[in-house]
């Protein structure tokens, strides 16, 4: 029996401020049905950060997972890119 891919979706951390845990937001483009014009459709997960390494602003790569609590149920695979430090 094949083992059930699981999703992959990368996007931008808007919160850190829970222990262990990241607010990522994930923007994607998608075509509206009438009018056909490109609409930008955004959507907030919490995912689990094991070592706290993630900070605001980060574009990071989340991998579905099983649940770790009520609304988390993704985790962080890795950093794509490093927010600026002002």
């Amino acid at each position: 029996m094949e083992k059930k891919t699981r999703k992959v979706q990368d996007g931008t951390v808007i919160s850190n401020k829970m222990d262990k845990t990241v607010v990522v937001l994930v923007e994607r483009h998608t075509q509206h049905p009438l009018y056909k014009r490109t609409v930008k459709r955004s959507q907030k997960f919490m995912a689990h950060d094991e070592e706290n390494t993630c900070r605001t602003g980060d574009r990071v790569e989340i991998i579905e997972s099983r649940p770790h609590s009520k609304r988390k149920k993704w985790r962080v695979r890795k950093i794509l890119e490093r927010a600026e430090r002002i």
